[in-house]
């Protein structure tokens, strides 16, 4: 008996440290069905969907001999290569790799394609796969990342973009990274890498000329990557397209009228494109000889040998998701999307977020939903301010928030921070609520934007951050006293108080990029976790305080960011002990994945 019993209790163990670790992130764009791939006249004329769309499909191409066509789509998991017929049939995979591959192109002899991996250290560079065998050999490789290349007709050279030599810098007056991207060429075997545009602005998707000596590319300024990489672009953020000498570098402008064109193509005797804003005759498939093809928010297209036809994908509605899994690259954690800055009550059954503005500047709210559930119940909204950074107390018994304008999140990118008093953005405050919607009151009061608030294990205290004429910085506020104190000066956000109070977390601005700190709550042992360029932020601890989960730009971008629609087209989901060892990537793709945070699950929460 007491051997039965001891195996019994050996195996109840072992299943309860295998169960998988649970986190929940939002991501800005695409939700499941949002994004899917279309066939119809070169004129948009008899439009039909090419497949299914269980998930996303995107940056469909077709082969020079029309026969079939390539796409990606995360219809099993990572982003990988799929091959259909343009009739829908004969669904073949051509990639399974946990990276991320994507915008693949053919060779002239239809035999191989070319195409975009992070399979090698999780950045972008450019791969060469045989079709007849699947094997695939690195093309390009070293800093930086690259994307949408193009074999050339006669099959020698391929080119493509690349940011390889950008710093990222930011945006004026923002955190986000401008996208400064080159045109290089190199040929098929590795050799002869050489840059053909000036660097310091965009130029970007190649197309070859049938002639092998000139593409075809778009072009903007590095301000303008910003602003293009919206849903719909402001005015006066124009493109232009250009055609380029790739041996001389020489640079011929394409007249094609106004707009935000990108993603050109040589389609017979003429030149189609895609327009993005909505302007004018608004956002479709055009041609510089003043025909037009399929319309609405297309994003990607790619035409038939003769022209006749056009594949694409285009953006789509579809219903907003509180729960739904997605791709892990590491069996240990479990994934899944959900809405904005989510948190979980302390049993894991429940998690608040924030709920979108109804006027789309203000009214953003509170929504809580049950866990594994695709509906959410609005418990607070202030139309004419907005909410930011819910956090569940320890006991379940509290939500905190801030709440004011935060006009630098929730107005596009109108919102700037040109100058320090900026950051005020008129004040905003931290408040309180119950679970059911009630006690709704303000912590804080005074002049200074106050935000991200976190609650000590013993519900006591809180931390929180600060700008304006105050100082700024993280803050602690006695609940009971209101008594504030100084914990920090600075540009720091997002503090969080470990489970086991001992330590609070931040991201902090430092040497232009944002770094994930901690501090004792008595102000003593400030310590750096991460050190890489770009932003390290949007943190959360694991439920026993061990473990910190965080979003990262540090793998750059894998796309040009016109095509993504993300305010932030980089972002992956990370995990690392609390001293900031034993990092590991969870997710790896082109969208904007951010503010994870790490489900209760009532067994052993320390990762085996």
């Amino acid at each position: 008996m007491r051997i039965r019993l001891v195996l019994a209790l050996t195996f109840c163990a072992l299943t309860a440290a295998a169960e998988p670790q649970k986190i929940s992130f939002a991501r800005v764009f695409p939700n499941a069905g949002q994004v899917g791939i279309y066939i119809a006249s070169a004129d948009g004329s008899g439009e039909q969907p090419l497949l299914d769309n269980p998930d996303i499909d995107y940056d469909a191409a077709w082969s020079p001999d029309g026969a079939t066509i390539v796409f990606t789509s995360e219809r099993e998991g990572s982003a990988d290569l799929f091959r259909v017929k343009p009739d829908g049939t004969g669904l073949e995979r051509l990639t399974n790799d946990p990276a991320y591959d994507d915008q693949a192109a053919f060779s002239p002899d239809n035999r191989q394609i070319v195409f975009v991996s992070s399979r090698n250290g999780g950045f972008a560079h450019i791969w060469i796969m045989d079709l007849a065998t699947r094997r695939s050999r690195m093309l390009t490789s070293g800093a930086g990342s690259d994307f949408r290349p193009a074999w050339s007709p006669d099959g020698k050279w391929i080119v493509f973009s690349s940011d390889r030599e950008s710093s990222l810098p930011s945006a004026e007056g923002r955190w986000e990274r401008l996208q400064l991207v080159d045109l290089y060429a190199v040929r098929t075997d590795g050799t002869a890498l050489k840059r053909f545009t000036e660097h310091g602005n965009f130029t970007g998707s190649p197309k070859w000329a049938p002639d092998s000596q000139h593409v075809l590319a778009y072009a903007m300024t590095a301000e303008e990557t910003l602003a293009n990489r919206r849903f719909h672009p402001d005015a006066g953020n124009d493109t232009h397209l250009v055609s380029i000498e790739v041996s001389t570098g020489k640079t011929t402008d394409v007249e094609a009228g106004p707009g935000v064109k990108f993603d050109p193509s040589f389609v017979g005797n003429t030149i189609g494109y895609i327009r993005k804003d909505a302007e004018g005759p608004g956002p479709g498939v055009y041609y510089v000889d003043g025909r037009s093809g399929p319309k609405g928010d297309i994003r990607a297209a790619s035409w038939s040998p003769d022209g006749s036809r056009v594949v694409f994908h285009r953006r789509m509605t579809a219903p907003p998701i509180t729960w739904h899994k997605t791709f892990s690259r590491l069996p240990g954690y479990e994934l899944t999307l959900t809405s904005i800055m989510p948190s979980f009550n302390p049993s894991g059954d429940r998690l608040v977020m924030v709920a979108r503005p109804i006027n789309g500047v203000h009214g953003s709210g509170i929504a809580i939903s049950a866990t594994g559930s695709n509906t959410s119940e609005v418990i607070f909204r202030d139309p004419t301010r907005n909410v930011l950074g819910p956090q569940w107390s320890s006991d379940g018994a509290t939500i905190m928030f801030g709440i004011g304008d935060f006009n630098a999140f929730f107005n596009g990118f109108h919102g700037k921070f040109l100058k320090q008093g900026d950051r005020a953005e008129g004040g905003a405050q931290i408040a309180s609520i119950k679970p059911d919607g009630t006690g709704f009151h303000e912590v804080t009061t005074g002049p200074n934007n106050n935000g991200f608030p976190s609650m000590a294990p013993d519900g006591k205290r809180f931390v929180y951050r600060t700008f304006g004429a105050n100082g700024d910085g993280l803050r602690i506020m006695n609940l009971e006293t209101k008594e504030v104190t100084t914990l920090t000066d600075g540009y720091d956000n997002f503090p969080l108080w470990s489970p086991r109070g001992d330590l609070i977390m931040f991201s902090r601005q430092t040497h232009g990029n944002y770094a994930v700190f901690t501090i004792r709550p008595d102000g003593t042992n400030v310590k750096q976790l991460t050190f890489t360029r770009g932003i390290d932020a949007h943190m959360a601890w694991s439920p026993d305080g061990e473990y910190i989960a965080f979003a990262s730009s540090r793998m750059g971008y894998k796309d040009e960011g016109t095509y993504t629609d993300a305010p932030q087209p980089y972002g992956e989901i990370f995990v690392m002990r609390f001293d900031g060892t034993d990092v590991q990537q969870l997710t790896d793709n082109q969208w904007e994945d951010g503010t994870p945070t790490w489900q209760p699950t009532g067994t052993s929460q320390k990762k085996q």
